[in-house]
């Protein structure tokens, strides 16, 4: 079986910058070529994460939405992944509705196409998302957003501050708590906001890297991931081998096998480097 590695992007492969080295390029390229099985599981939606990293010509399934699709980057087309159901979308929308928070809805229409649904924005952290993300075609403005039953939702996103958001995370728990997978992680780029992410309780890279380990035909315990925050718990906790990143978060160190350098050192590419160099020798 060749060697199989599943990694985080933001703040694992991606630098500061949401940029890779030439060096990590050629590295993951090469291995690939050679015959080693690397992919990624990440939050970002597939549009998003080809911005930052379409340089290298991935081949294996890619894991989205934080585990909720499953993505064929040859075929370009939807393979697997669990989503919510439009009444419970609906549900929880107005739940935070009655807190004066909306969501970005991150959904798949009838024709498997990425949708991000919204209300007008005007929150700092909506804004600095939506302007991080110029000419998208994915995101739709509604006057009074109501999800419609031909659309698959992936992701619920609250973008906020804590003071804010918290309520609307115990709310949700207490409401809807075992129909809905949790996510609340502090964001990489926007100062002082975070993101609360709802979707299906089985859509989380978790069970991402489990469907994603059977695609490729590997056994999860000869699966290395590498990850730095807490929406790669899930992953960490079932693969066979974990690396985590030197910033990584206090909870995904304690759960690492080895620890590395850091994003803007390449790390990931490294360390498959050094271990292709180990079994070649």
């Amino acid at each position: 079986m060749p060697s199989c590695y599943l990694t985080d992007l933001d703040g694992t492969l991606l630098r500061s910058d949401q940029s890779m080295s030439d060096y990590t390029i050629a590295q993951l390229t090469e291995a690939m070529e050679a015959g080693t099985i690397i992919s990624y599981a990440t939050a970002r939606s597939y549009i998003s994460s080809q911005r930052v990293t379409s340089s290298i010509p991935w081949r294996y399934p890619i894991v989205l939405y934080n585990g909720a699709m499953i993505y064929d980057p040859l075929a370009k087309r939807v393979i697997g992944g669990h989503f919510l159901s439009p009444q419970l979308s609906n549900d929880i929308m107005e739940a935070g509705r009655s807190l004066g928070l909306m969501p970005l809805v991150f959904a798949l229409n009838e024709d498997d196409q990425e949708k991000v649904l919204h209300e007008k924005l005007s929150r700092i952290g909506d804004v600095a998302f939506y302007n991080s993300r110029p000419e998208d075609p994915r995101f739709q403005e509604h006057e009074h957003l109501v999800i419609a039953e031909s659309y698959r939702p992936l992701i619920l996103a609250y973008i906020g501050s804590l003071t804010e958001l918290e309520p609307l995370k115990q709310t949700i728990e207490q409401l809807y708590g075992g129909l809905v997978h949790i996510e609340f992680t502090k964001d990489a780029y926007i100062k002082d906001h975070y993101f609360l992410e709802m979707s299906h309780p089985l859509a989380n890279k978790g069970e991402g890297a489990r469907l994603w380990a059977q695609l490729v035909g590997a056994e999860l315990k000869d699966v290395t991931v590498f990850g730095d925050n807490l929406n790669d718990i899930g992953m960490f906790r079932s693969a066979g081998t974990r690396i985590a990143v030197a910033d990584a978060h206090d909870q995904i160190i304690q759960l690492a096998d080895h620890i590395v350098g850091t994003s803007n050192e390449d790390a990931v590419a490294r360390y498959i480097a050094v271990e292709r160099s180990r079994l070649t020798t």
